[in-house]
Protein backbone atom coordinates (compact mmCIF):
# COMPACT_ATOMS: atom_id res chain seq x y z
CA UNK A 1 0.00 0.00 0.00
CA UNK A 2 1.54 3.65 -0.91
CA UNK A 3 1.83 5.90 2.29
CA UNK A 4 0.88 8.88 -0.26
CA UNK A 5 -2.60 7.48 -0.18
CA UNK A 6 -5.52 10.70 0.87
CA UNK A 7 -7.50 7.65 2.80
CA UNK A 8 -5.91 6.42 6.49
CA UNK A 9 -6.42 2.67 5.54
CA UNK A 10 -5.00 -0.20 8.34
CA UNK A 11 -4.68 -3.85 6.45
CA UNK A 12 -1.96 -6.57 7.28
CA UNK A 13 -0.23 -6.95 3.98
CA UNK A 14 2.80 -5.13 2.84
CA UNK A 15 4.11 -5.89 -0.94
CA UNK A 16 6.73 -7.88 -1.96
CA UNK A 17 10.13 -5.52 -3.18
CA UNK A 18 11.04 -7.81 -5.76
CA UNK A 19 7.69 -8.40 -7.33
CA UNK A 20 7.49 -5.71 -10.31
CA UNK A 21 6.84 -5.87 -14.02
CA UNK A 22 10.61 -6.32 -14.44
CA UNK A 23 11.01 -9.51 -13.00
CA UNK A 24 8.00 -10.93 -14.33
CA UNK A 25 8.58 -13.38 -17.44
CA UNK A 26 5.55 -12.84 -19.52
CA UNK A 27 4.26 -16.31 -20.89
CA UNK A 28 3.70 -16.08 -25.03
CA UNK A 29 0.05 -13.93 -25.06
CA UNK A 30 0.49 -11.46 -21.98
CA UNK A 31 2.27 -9.04 -23.53
CA UNK A 32 -0.90 -7.15 -24.23
CA UNK A 33 -1.72 -8.06 -20.42
CA UNK A 34 1.31 -6.43 -18.98
CA UNK A 35 0.85 -3.09 -21.21
CA UNK A 36 -2.91 -2.78 -20.04
CA UNK A 37 -1.62 -2.95 -16.55
CA UNK A 38 1.51 -0.45 -16.82
CA UNK A 39 -1.13 1.52 -18.36
CA UNK A 40 -3.63 1.49 -15.80
CA UNK A 41 -0.67 1.97 -13.02
CA UNK A 42 0.48 5.02 -15.22
CA UNK A 43 -3.32 6.58 -15.01
CA UNK A 44 -4.43 6.34 -18.80
CA UNK A 45 -8.45 6.10 -19.36
CA UNK A 46 -9.20 2.10 -19.24
CA UNK A 47 -11.59 2.30 -15.27
CA UNK A 48 -11.02 -1.28 -15.31
CA UNK A 49 -9.18 -4.63 -15.75
CA UNK A 50 -10.44 -7.75 -14.88
CA UNK A 51 -7.78 -10.88 -15.08
CA UNK A 52 -8.02 -14.39 -14.56
CA UNK A 53 -6.15 -17.32 -13.86
CA UNK A 54 -5.36 -20.21 -11.98
CA UNK A 55 -3.71 -20.33 -8.42
CA UNK A 56 -0.33 -19.48 -8.56
CA UNK A 57 -0.16 -18.68 -12.19
CA UNK A 58 1.03 -15.12 -11.81
CA UNK A 59 -1.77 -12.70 -11.23
CA UNK A 60 -0.84 -11.76 -7.78
CA UNK A 61 2.74 -11.14 -9.02
CA UNK A 62 1.06 -8.82 -11.57
CA UNK A 63 -1.27 -6.64 -8.95
CA UNK A 64 2.00 -6.53 -6.71
CA UNK A 65 3.31 -4.91 -10.05
CA UNK A 66 1.34 -2.28 -10.54
CA UNK A 67 1.14 -1.13 -7.45
CA UNK A 68 4.88 -0.84 -7.38
CA UNK A 69 5.13 1.17 -10.83
CA UNK A 70 2.23 3.50 -9.37
CA UNK A 71 4.30 3.83 -6.28
CA UNK A 72 7.42 4.89 -8.84
CA UNK A 73 5.06 7.81 -10.42
CA UNK A 74 4.30 8.75 -6.87
CA UNK A 75 0.41 7.79 -8.10
CA UNK A 76 -1.62 6.83 -4.36
CA UNK A 77 -2.56 3.22 -4.85
CA UNK A 78 -4.21 0.00 -2.64
CA UNK A 79 -3.82 -3.56 -2.77
CA UNK A 80 -6.10 -5.86 -1.13
CA UNK A 81 -6.55 -9.74 -1.41
CA UNK A 82 -9.83 -10.76 -0.70
CA UNK A 83 -8.68 -14.22 0.84
CA UNK A 84 -8.60 -12.72 3.81
CA UNK A 85 -12.22 -11.40 3.93
CA UNK A 86 -13.13 -13.25 6.82
CA UNK A 87 -10.62 -10.56 9.07
CA UNK A 88 -11.67 -7.29 7.81
CA UNK A 89 -14.99 -5.37 6.55
CA UNK A 90 -16.38 -4.68 3.76
CA UNK A 91 -16.30 -1.34 4.79
CA UNK A 92 -12.52 -1.10 3.42
CA UNK A 93 -13.65 -0.51 -0.16
CA UNK A 94 -15.50 2.97 1.16
CA UNK A 95 -13.74 6.02 -0.39
CA UNK A 96 -11.28 3.82 -2.63
CA UNK A 97 -12.56 5.21 -5.95
CA UNK A 98 -10.50 8.50 -4.47
CA UNK A 99 -7.46 7.21 -5.25
CA UNK A 100 -5.86 6.54 -8.61
CA UNK A 101 -5.13 2.71 -8.72
CA UNK A 102 -7.38 0.02 -6.68
CA UNK A 103 -6.06 -3.51 -7.12
CA UNK A 104 -8.21 -6.30 -5.53
CA UNK A 105 -7.05 -9.82 -5.29
CA UNK A 106 -8.55 -13.02 -4.95
CA UNK A 107 -12.30 -11.83 -5.86
CA UNK A 108 -13.49 -15.54 -6.22
CA UNK A 109 -13.44 -16.08 -2.39
CA UNK A 110 -16.50 -13.34 -1.80
CA UNK A 111 -18.73 -15.27 -4.37
CA UNK A 112 -21.76 -15.95 -2.39
CA UNK A 113 -21.37 -13.27 0.29
CA UNK A 114 -24.16 -10.53 -0.03
CA UNK A 115 -22.43 -7.88 1.88
CA UNK A 116 -18.91 -8.14 0.29
CA UNK A 117 -20.63 -8.12 -3.49
CA UNK A 118 -22.77 -5.72 -2.49
CA UNK A 119 -19.55 -3.37 -1.36
CA UNK A 120 -17.18 -4.21 -4.55
CA UNK A 121 -20.30 -3.42 -6.82
CA UNK A 122 -20.69 0.39 -5.05
CA UNK A 123 -16.91 0.64 -5.70
CA UNK A 124 -17.65 -0.26 -9.28
CA UNK A 125 -19.89 2.22 -9.61
CA UNK A 126 -18.38 5.00 -7.76
CA UNK A 127 -15.08 4.77 -9.83
CA UNK A 128 -17.54 4.66 -13.06
CA UNK A 129 -18.89 7.96 -11.82
CA UNK A 130 -15.58 9.60 -10.53
CA UNK A 131 -13.36 9.03 -13.34
CA UNK A 132 -10.20 8.91 -12.45
CA UNK A 133 -9.07 5.81 -10.74
CA UNK A 134 -8.55 2.88 -12.51
CA UNK A 135 -9.64 -0.64 -10.78
CA UNK A 136 -7.79 -4.05 -11.21
CA UNK A 137 -9.54 -6.80 -10.57
CA UNK A 138 -8.16 -10.59 -10.16
CA UNK A 139 -9.67 -14.29 -9.64
CA UNK A 140 -9.28 -17.78 -10.37
CA UNK A 141 -12.14 -17.93 -12.89
CA UNK A 142 -14.39 -15.25 -15.22
CA UNK A 143 -16.63 -13.38 -13.70
CA UNK A 144 -19.38 -15.24 -15.34
CA UNK A 145 -17.82 -18.58 -13.86
CA UNK A 146 -16.97 -17.24 -10.47
CA UNK A 147 -20.10 -17.96 -8.67
CA UNK A 148 -21.16 -14.49 -8.24
CA UNK A 149 -24.94 -14.17 -6.50
CA UNK A 150 -25.22 -10.79 -7.79
CA UNK A 151 -25.95 -10.70 -11.57
CA UNK A 152 -25.66 -6.62 -11.59
CA UNK A 153 -21.65 -6.89 -9.97
CA UNK A 154 -20.81 -9.92 -12.94
CA UNK A 155 -21.82 -6.96 -15.75
CA UNK A 156 -19.68 -4.53 -13.72
CA UNK A 157 -16.40 -7.08 -14.21
CA UNK A 158 -17.41 -7.14 -17.85
CA UNK A 159 -17.39 -3.81 -18.58
CA UNK A 160 -13.99 -3.14 -18.92
CA UNK A 161 -10.55 -4.59 -20.42
CA UNK A 162 -10.86 -8.55 -19.26
CA UNK A 163 -7.91 -10.87 -19.78
CA UNK A 164 -7.09 -14.59 -19.10
CA UNK A 165 -3.28 -15.52 -18.31
CA UNK A 166 -1.66 -17.77 -20.70
CA UNK A 167 0.24 -20.56 -18.78
CA UNK A 168 3.76 -20.81 -19.16
CA UNK A 169 5.67 -23.79 -21.10
CA UNK A 170 8.55 -25.11 -19.52
CA UNK A 171 11.21 -23.07 -21.15
CA UNK A 172 9.50 -20.20 -20.06
CA UNK A 173 9.55 -20.99 -16.88
CA UNK A 174 13.31 -22.21 -17.38
CA UNK A 175 13.99 -18.70 -18.68
CA UNK A 176 12.29 -16.88 -15.39
CA UNK A 177 13.86 -19.13 -13.34
CA UNK A 178 17.86 -17.97 -15.11
CA UNK A 179 16.51 -14.26 -14.89
CA UNK A 180 15.01 -14.86 -11.36
CA UNK A 181 18.68 -16.14 -9.93
CA UNK A 182 20.41 -13.51 -12.52
CA UNK A 183 18.30 -10.40 -10.58
CA UNK A 184 20.02 -11.70 -7.66
CA UNK A 185 23.77 -11.92 -9.00
CA UNK A 186 23.11 -15.86 -9.21
CA UNK A 187 23.87 -17.86 -12.38
CA UNK A 188 21.81 -21.01 -12.45
CA UNK A 189 22.72 -23.20 -15.56
CA UNK A 190 20.64 -24.75 -17.90
CA UNK A 191 20.67 -28.18 -16.66
CA UNK A 192 20.31 -27.31 -13.32
CA UNK A 193 17.04 -25.11 -14.04
CA UNK A 194 15.59 -28.38 -15.94
CA UNK A 195 16.33 -30.57 -12.74
CA UNK A 196 14.37 -28.26 -10.50
CA UNK A 197 11.55 -28.66 -13.42
CA UNK A 198 11.34 -32.06 -12.99
CA UNK A 199 11.68 -32.90 -9.49
CA UNK A 200 9.22 -29.94 -7.94
CA UNK A 201 6.07 -28.67 -8.18
CA UNK A 202 5.96 -26.57 -11.86
CA UNK A 203 4.05 -23.73 -10.40
CA UNK A 204 6.76 -20.09 -10.50
CA UNK A 205 5.80 -20.14 -6.66
CA UNK A 206 7.00 -22.93 -5.40
CA UNK A 207 10.05 -22.54 -8.16
CA UNK A 208 11.15 -18.61 -6.44
CA UNK A 209 10.47 -20.31 -3.34
CA UNK A 210 13.19 -22.77 -3.77
CA UNK A 211 15.60 -20.58 -5.84
CA UNK A 212 15.72 -18.16 -2.75
CA UNK A 213 16.45 -21.04 -0.03
CA UNK A 214 18.97 -22.15 -2.93
CA UNK A 215 20.49 -18.05 -2.98
CA UNK A 216 20.76 -18.39 0.69
CA UNK A 217 22.73 -21.93 0.88
CA UNK A 218 24.86 -20.95 -2.00
CA UNK A 219 26.63 -17.49 -0.02
CA UNK A 220 26.51 -19.75 3.01
CA UNK A 221 28.71 -22.69 1.38
CA UNK A 222 30.25 -20.49 -1.24
CA UNK A 223 29.28 -22.82 -4.08
CA UNK A 224 27.32 -22.89 -7.32
CA UNK A 225 23.85 -24.17 -8.39
CA UNK A 226 25.12 -27.78 -9.78
CA UNK A 227 22.67 -30.16 -9.50
CA UNK A 228 24.73 -32.32 -6.53
CA UNK A 229 24.52 -29.45 -4.68
CA UNK A 230 20.84 -28.73 -5.27
CA UNK A 231 19.82 -32.24 -4.52
CA UNK A 232 22.12 -31.74 -0.95
CA UNK A 233 20.48 -28.91 0.29
CA UNK A 234 16.36 -29.89 -0.85
CA UNK A 235 17.50 -33.69 -0.20
CA UNK A 236 16.53 -35.47 -3.67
Amino acid sequence: MSHSNPIQLSLPVYLPDDETFESYYPAAGNDELIKALGGAAEGQKQQSLYLWGPEKSGRTHLLHAACAHANELSRSNFYVPLSIHASISPALLERLEQLDLVCIDDVDAIAGHPLWEEALFDLYNRVAEQGNCALIVAGRNAPADAGFSLPDLVSRMQWGLSYQLNPMADEEKLAALQRRAAMRGLQLPEDSGKFLLSRLARDLRTLFDVLDKLDKASMVHQRKLTIPFIKEILRL
